[in-house]
């Protein structure tokens, strides 16, 4: 399905609230295809976002589930006391949940789901079956070759290749705990290439794209369609927070890898949290996501998760649909512009 779009643009899953059925349902109906998060949600209200978007768009669109991870046993009462003693706002209780995943996957089958997304991790490859049984597509986030040669064992139909460029969270499937990214950071084309020298599935390109121009160098890098999250945050379908609108339209601040706000490598624009606390922060997703929450609802620019990708000031500021306009145009461009540098001999 996801080889065949109009337009090979792909909404990505934004958790936290910039991914709206109106989102989704207008990068749909323009052609393209949209994914709405289930991150951090209850399964009632990702039952209520999936049913909403069905009554905007009769178009097939996705679901993206997290996948949980071990538990970590980090000691976080120091992290806590700095956070408190730093912001002066009381931190949230650090506990473990699994995002209720279980009962998610059993909505996605149930409600059944054109395409289900997976990220930090595998499905069970049970699951895989009962979601093909339901006539669902499975596309499992990557972002080193070892980890697509494991999804592609599971049974994935395709590959979301992440590349560090990416705003939002990481998709590595285990965090080292050590390095910015969690594990091995390759850049997206680096990322695309290397993947599909190892796996024989449609991959999809994410990371830093948001320009038809980036479009069109992942599709002539082997991609079927390019995902983009940070390009569309400003549009109004988006449920991006006003603070985070203004913080993208200054373009201003540069960008960096963090586990500050979550406990897991993401990249966002550099505040004063992010600033005083990435050093300090321990690897323990989700539990300092639940400690930061407080901090981070205070609407505060220098105390909230600012996710965007390395292009962020490049992104515009217009309805979804004209954004994915203007990246066909592009696209097309860059491609035509691109051949005409290698004429016929």
């Amino acid at each position: 399905m996801l080889d065949r779009l109009d337009v090979p643009v792909i909404a990505a899953p934004m958790a936290g609230g910039a991914s709206t059925p109106a989102l989704v349902a207008a990068v749909t109906e323009a052609g393209g295809f949209g994914f709405l998060p289930a991150g951090y949600l209850s399964v009632e209200a990702v039952a209520a976002l999936l049913t909403e978007t069905a009554a905007l768009t009769a178009k097939p669109f996705g679901l993206n589930l997290f996948v949980p991870g071990s538990r970590s046993t980090t000691d976080l009462h120091g992290y806590r006391d700095r956070v408190r003693d730093a912001t002066g706002v009381e931190p949230g209780e650090p506990r473990w949940d699994d995002d209720a995943y279980a009962a998610k996957v059993e909505l996605a089958i149930a409600m059944r789901v054109p395409v289900v997304s997976f990220t930090f991790g595998l499905p069970e490859a049970g699951d895989v079956r009962r979601l093909h049984a339901a006539k669902s597509a499975v596309v499992v986030t990557v972002t080193t070759p070892a980890e697509a040669v494991q999804a592609a064992r599971v049974g994935a139909d395709a590959l979301c290749v992440q590349g560090g460029e990416a705003g939002g969270h990481r998709g590595t499937f285990v965090d080292d705990g050590v390095s910015p990214g969690g594990g091995e950071l390759y850049g997206v084309l680096a990322a695309l290439r290397l993947v599909q020298a190892r796996v024989d599935l449609p991959l999809i390109a994410a990371g830093g794209l948001v320009h038809g121009a980036d479009v069109a160098a992942v599709i002539t890098g082997g991609a079927v369609a390019a995902q983009l999250g940070t390009a569309f945050l400003n549009c109004p379908e988006a449920g991006t927070s006003s603070a985070h609108r203004e913080a993208l339209a200054a373009g201003a601040r540069r960008t960096a890898l963090t586990r500050a706000f979550s406990g897991r490598p993401a990249r966002g624009l550099v505040n004063r949290f992010l600033t005083d606390h990435s050093a300090a922060a321990p690897a323990a997703y989700p539990q300092v996501h639940h400690l930061t929450k407080p901090v981070r609802a205070t609407g505060d620019p220098e105390l909230m998760s600012l996710w965007a990708g390395q292009t962020y000031p490049l992104g515009r500021s217009l309805p979804a649909a004209e954004v994915v306009r203007r990246l066909e145009a592009e696209a097309r461009q860059a491609i035509s512009g691109a051949a005409r540098r290698f004429p016929p001999r």
